[in-house]
């Protein structure tokens, strides 16, 4: 029987049977639980890895842009220890990715200068359409 306040059988009962709502409702819950990934993706990133021989030098296919800290205002540039300057960055890139495939470039800033000069040398890259850049920070270059 029905918890109704009144008195007949000919009235229609105005309550809602909510135990079938709740089992969709939990089962539905455990369907998005399962659907949603557990493990977080993070960005690719490309690490370059030390050489086995430290006297070895970098294969010549390896760009390495490297952002020095010099006494004066602006940094000194290098690509693969050749010295650049600034506005010869960008053209002698694109220069040396033209015909490569694998376009590839990792850039070295020294500690002490500021980011935004190292994210200058990462924009010259993207404009010589270099497919992949990675930084080489002081832990990866010392192979932790």
């Amino acid at each position: 029987m029905g918890m109704g306040g009144g008195g007949g059988t000919d009235h229609a009962m105005s309550e809602i049977n909510v135990t079938p709502l709740i089992d969709v409702l939990l089962v539905l819950l455990i369907i998005f639980m399962v659907i949603v990934p557990v493990t977080p993706k993070g960005l690719n990133t490309l690490i370059p890895q030390p050489p086995k021989d430290k006297s070895a030098p970098p294969p010549e296919q390896t760009i390495v842009v490297q952002v020095l800290a010099n006494g004066a205002g602006e940094p000194s540039y290098k690509i693969n220890e050749t010295a650049f300057n600034k506005s010869e960055i960008e053209p002698k890139l694109t220069e040396i990715f033209a015909t490569r495939q694998e376009k590839v470039m990792f850039v070295k800033g020294d500690p002490d200068l500021d980011f935004s000069k190292v994210a200058e040398v990462i924009d010259f890259g993207h404009q010589a359409d270099v497919d992949n850049i990675g930084l080489i920070t002081p832990r990866v270059e010392a192979g932790q």
